[in-house]
């Protein structure tokens, strides 16, 4: 033996063993020997392993992604129909008890049969995906439905190795930590389903229009083969792709026939579903704007949500707002009045329009009409509060006078038919003075003697501000605040008589909400325009509504038999093509700028107004000419829209009369015009003379009253005067003055009726 071939021992001795084995010669030396291979494989095993530890010890769960948590509130009609969605995201988080069993076996049955009894990761899946990727047959996940739901809720969708190290370890705390319940009830709240639908519930009302909890086994089924691809798998959208559609669909529910969670003859009954097409997001246009707008103002005005509370989303709000008649608005308007507009006249871009609808008994808003598009008209006209509400304000004095027994000048009871001076721009007095107030009458018309309720059948100014007067405007102030518009309303403090006129500008829903009150017989219901609210299960607290007695049914009884007349015989005949008993009232503002009706059925209180605004400097303008017409006033297009809303709105619905209980001494139906032989004749205030007299001119008597009431007042009391406001485009109070406080030339520019 050479002495290369020999190995000593540690002893000195030689190793006979080596000393024997067969040298490594050629390509055989490269080989790695055995010890090497173990020493590589336990080496490789400890990184493994120590990377595994490692990772699962410094990786935690984060908290949710903004985009995962970001979901819209979902505003329905009355009926439970979906009227609107904001926020950024179409997505409506649902707890699984409200997806049907069948629907939550199908999306296993497509992503993950296995998931409720193995672990949250499945390493030969992906490993098996990733060579599959790599060796061009598709790229595959290989995810567990736990990791699908850790990159939907917790991390993104970029493809990375970083995403992917910390999806695994993240699933695999998520599953020690969560239920399997809680996990998938997240994924199908996360994932994407097509149509800008994130979550199974956003998915049912894309692809079908229903909620989740009603969704069939087959529906359920092609909503799981969607989340395989679901921009390509929208047949709608993508017809061609509908052969392996189908054939997804079926393996869906092949699937569920073999892990026994669907018999095999409703398989076989199975039909492939058919659903809605696909709709690009109209978000808040037309008049889903206005409502939701009108809903949020509602809920952060009476401190139910606040704006950032709102925002966070989530919350599922349905309104009062009755889809069939808030079809039937929109239609009134448009074909009363937008069909009617013109391109080539410069005034009817200036064309605006409001509108509000009100349940009496239940102070429910069931229509509300704020514009033509919110998109393109954004100032809801419902709710708006800068335009005069003109001579639908006149029922207001009425009320009040009856209301407080207010007397006139010379101590005589306010009644319907008592007989004031119509005389046009006749100067008002107080206590025998001149006030400094003398204003016009539409188209500068004299009446000379004439009833309360002819005066309000013609809308006489000059009667009005006289019994503004004596009633008192602080006692005006104080019934319409009682009967429902905000005490903070502009103008609303107006001095002497301007007040009665309708220099005050509360919104059309105000008003609304003040016609309600006297159809509902003087009983004030604080209107709403919201029904209830929830998220997730949980119901949110609805302010209270106390009925309050505005003012005394004899008040509001005997007003709503004055309105009536203006509906039969008035300005307001337009209303009767309602074909129902109703009561109501025009009202024309300053300059025609704007033109109002606002009347009532015993079963429905309803506000129109049309508006001039321009669009760019968004001043107000006059109306003249609009819609080919010489001028614009309440008797027209509102009263119009008004009467085709009514009839279409209550078509059906049984027809009542109204049931009034008037003031002493009103009989229904009385004569609403003074004869020459039975009726008094007006003193210099207004006030009527309880003797005959053959003339027709106004003749002096000193008076007795400045409008306060001779006896106790009726029950209720109103409410405290609301605080003063600064008064617009009123004239100068002249208490002291012995004459007119205006040349004699100027024209007063109050509303008109």
């Amino acid at each position: 033996m050479s002495d290369d071939a020999r190995h000593d021992d540690p002893d000195g001795g030689i190793d006979e063993a080596a000393a024997t084995r067969p040298r490594r010669t050629g390509w055989r030396r490269l080989l790695p020997t055995w010890r090497m291979v173990v020493g590589s494989v336990l080496l490789f095993l400890l990184v493994v392993v120590g990377g595994l530890i490692a990772g699962y010890l410094l990786v935690g769960i984060p908290p949710a992604n903004s985009a995962a948590k970001a979901q819209s509130n979902v505003y329905l009609y009355s009926d439970g129909t979906e009227l609107a969605r904001d926020g950024d995201v179409n997505r409506e988080n649902v707890p699984l008890g409200h997806v049907p069993k069948t629907v939550q076996r199908a999306v296993l049955a497509a992503e993950d049969r296995d998931f409720y009894t193995e672990s949250a990761v499945d390493p030969a899946a992906m490993v098996r995906a990733a060579w599959n990727t790599l060796t061009g047959k598709g790229r595959q996940s290989g995810s567990t439905i736990t990791q699908q739901y850790v990159k939907n809720y917790y991390l993104g969708q970029e493809q990375t190795l970083t995403r992917k190290a910390k999806e695994f370890f993240i699933a695999l705390k998520l599953d020690r930590e969560a239920s399997k319940d809680a996990i998938l009830e997240g994924y199908l709240n996360t994932s994407y389903y097509g149509r800008n639908a994130y979550g199974i519930q956003a998915a049912a009302q894309a692809y079908y229009g229903k909620n989740v909890d009603a969704l069939t086994t087959a529906e359920g089924a092609y909503l799981a083969a969607l989340l395989n691809a679901p921009s390509a798998y929208d047949i709608t959208t993508h017809p061609e792709n509908r052969p392996r559609v189908v054939a997804r669909w079926n393996y869906v529910l092949d699937g569920m026939v073999k892990q026994k969670w669907l018999a095999r003859t409703e398989r076989t009954g199975a039909v492939f579903p058919t659903f809605t097409k696909a709709r690009t997001s109209a978000g808040l246009s037309g008049q889903r704007g206005y409502l939701v707008e009108a809903v949020r103002d509602y809920l952060t005005d009476h401190n139910v949500l606040d704006e950032n509370t709102l925002r966070s989303g989530g919350y599922r709000i349905t309104t009062t707002i009755d889809r069939k008649r808030q079809n039937a608005f929109v239609k009134a308007v448009r074909t009363r009045l937008m069909d009617r507009l013109s391109d080539r006249r410069p005034v009817d871009d200036y064309v605006r329009a409001g509108g509000a609808s009100i349940d009496p008994a239940t102070g429910r808003v069931v229509a509300l009409y704020g514009g033509v598009d919110y998109a393109k008209q954004y100032v809801n006209g419902a709710t708006r509060h800068d335009y005069q509400v003109g001579s639908t304000f006149k029922p207001i004095v009425l009320a009040a006078a009856v209301h407080n027994s207010s007397v006139t000048q010379d101590g005589s009871p306010i009644t319907p038919n008592t007989v004031y001076d119509g005389t046009d721009k006749r100067m008002t007095v107080n206590h025998g003075r001149p006030t400094g107030f003398a204003p016009g009458n539409e188209d500068g018309r004299s009446y000379g003697p004439i009833t309360v309720t002819e005066a309000t059948d013609k809308s006489v100014n000059a009667v009005y501000a006289q019994m503004g007067i004596d009633v008192g405007p602080d006692t005006v102030r104080r019934t319409a605040v009682a009967l429902g518009i905000p005490a903070g309303t502009p103008s609303l403090a107006a001095s002497q008589g301007a007040i009665s006129l309708g220099t005050a500008t509360p919104s059309v829903l105000d008003m609304a909400q003040v016609y309600a009150t006297l159809a509902h017989h003087g009983r004030h219901l604080p209107y709403t325009l919201v029904d209830k609210i929830t998220k997730a299960e949980d119901g949110v607290e609805l302010p209270e509504r106390e009925e309050t007695a505005a003012v005394g049914r004899a008040a509001a009884d005997t007003t709503t038999q004055v309105l009536r007349s203006v509906v039969d015989g008035g300005t307001g005949t337009a209303a009767q093509g309602a074909g129902r008993p109703a009561a109501g009232k025009t009202g024309t503002a300053e300059d025609d700028k704007a033109a109002w009706f606002a009347g009532y059925t015993p079963d429905l209180a309803t506000v129109v107004a049309v508006l001039g605004q321009h669009p760019k400097t968004a001043a107000q303008e006059p109306l003249y000419g609009a819609a080919g017409t010489a001028r614009v006033n309440g008797a027209d297009f509102p009263a119009q829209i008004w009467a085709d809303y009514t009839a279409a709105a209550l078509r059906g619905r049984p027809v009542h009369d109204f049931d009034l209980q008037l003031q002493d001494g009103v009989e229904a139906g009385a004569s609403a015009s003074p004869s020459t032989s039975d009726s008094a004749s007006p003193s210099e205030a207004g006030s009527p003379s309880t003797g005959p007299s053959d003339s027709t001119a106004p003749t002096a008597t000193e008076p007795t009253g400045i409008g306060a009431p001779t006896g106790p007042t009726a029950e209720p009391t109103l409410p405290p005067l609301p605080p003063e406001q600064p008064a617009t485009a009123e004239p100068t109070e002249q208490m002291e003055t012995a004459g007119p406080a205006y040349p004699e030339e100027w024209e007063p520019p109050w509303a008109y009726g």
